[in-house]
């Protein structure tokens, strides 16, 4: 089974979405390894504009299975917020996205500790 990795040079605005999107309908699994919802891939497929912080825009084919790696930091109430998004667009999440248990989840006590 061929493995593609594809690494950017860790800032925004490099295509790696778009490289993404374009691989994922052949893929069967696309993974993030690192990262928070800081992060974003804006995809445009037939004039819709779709915007995910955590799920990989693989996600828009039917085919892959989409992963949070252990490195992914994961706000819970953004990623909640995306599945909707996306079900509501008529994506179906429904066992497509995995978490990582050693993943980094960003908890109601760190918002409050960066609001002080």
């Amino acid at each position: 089974m061929p493995v593609r990795v594809l690494v950017g040079a860790q800032w925004g605005d490099e295509g790696k979405g778009k490289v993404v999107d374009y691989l994922g309908s052949e893929a069967r699994i696309i993974a993030r390894f690192a990262g928070g919802p800081n992060a974003g891939h804006t995809v445009v497929i037939d004039g819709r504009k779709t915007v995910l912080h955590h799920i990989p825009c693989g996600i828009l084919s039917e085919r892959p299975l989409c992963l949070l790696g252990n490195g992914v930091v994961v706000d819970p109430e953004t990623l909640r917020r995306e599945i909707e998004e996306l079900e509501a667009g008529g994506v179906r999440c429904a066992g497509r996205i995995l978490v990582s248990r050693r993943a980094h989840v960003i908890l109601s006590a760190h918002r409050l500790l960066d609001r002080v």
